[in-house]
């Protein structure tokens, strides 16, 4: 069996050597986490990409919040999405939600289409994030996005309100792996702690994401490579028997 995936946020190519450095298998590239993290520069994605050689999955979202936006501002995430892809991107981190809580079906496939290679060739893998624990109906979105290609990741933390509070959710949902609209891996996150890796590992979850964990002086501070490797020793232990 493979080891635990362990995905460690990271905001510049300094923060990707010391998360490579600590264990992380991979990154989610974002800027801004004052507004809970952006869609990053072409730049900065080439800079990272040159600086290690772990996967980068990389934000498209352009405001606070899970709403797509106003058309000029989705086109404008589109080109945004469209440079990284140029640039080497082929792994993406998006959700977008209707103001009744469903899931924005259109901007979640246009968005998808401009960074799938050739116009219909399956290259691009992309994570949806916890928009899905804003969602109204969990079930209906995870089942409305079931044949969108690519999607091979929920990043969750069961609830809006974090880990602690989802957990019950992810048990059941992790119950139901491999099932129409749950094929895609759960990865925890979102307020994710040490003392929780015991009861979602005995769940079956098998993949976490972690931010402001790797950064002891905040986010304000950069990555710490120690902080990752008390992640990953710990993702390393035998999986506790119930």
């Amino acid at each position: 069996m493979s080891r635990p995936i362990l995905e460690v946020i990271a905001l510049n190519p300094a923060d990707a050597i010391a998360a490579q450095a600590g264990g992380a298998d991979r990154l989610e590239l974002v800027t801004d986490m004052a507004a809970d993290g952006l869609t990053p520069s072409r730049e900065t994605f080439a800079a990272v990409r040159s600086a290690v050689d772990l996967p980068v999955r990389v934000m498209l979202r352009a405001a606070d919040g899970f709403a797509a936006g106003d058309p000029a501002a989705f086109d404008t995430l589109c080109e945004a999405a469209a440079a990284l892809h140029s640039e080497g991107a082929d792994e993406f981190v998006l959700g977008f939600l209707t103001d009744d809580g469903g899931v924005d079906l259109a901007a979640v496939t246009t968005l998808t289409e401009v960074v799938r290679a050739g116009g219909g060739v399956d290259e691009s893998r992309w994570t949806f994030h916890r928009a899905i624990d804003r969602a109204a109906d969990r079930d209906g979105l995870r089942k409305r996005l079931a044949d969108i290609p690519g999607l091979d990741t929920y990043l969750t933390a069961g609830s809006a309100r974090g880990v602690d509070d989802g957990l019950p959710t992810l048990a059941e949902e992790a119950a139901r792996t491999g099932t129409p609209g749950y094929e895609p891996r759960i990865m925890a996150g979102g307020g994710l702690r040490l003392d929780h890796l015991s009861a979602l590992r005995a769940a079956g979850i098998d993949a976490f994401h972690i931010g402001g964990a790797a950064r002891p002086a905040g986010w304000a501070g950069p990555v710490d490579a120690a902080a990752v490797g008390r992640w990953r020793t710990a993702l390393d232990a035998p999986v506790p028997v119930a």
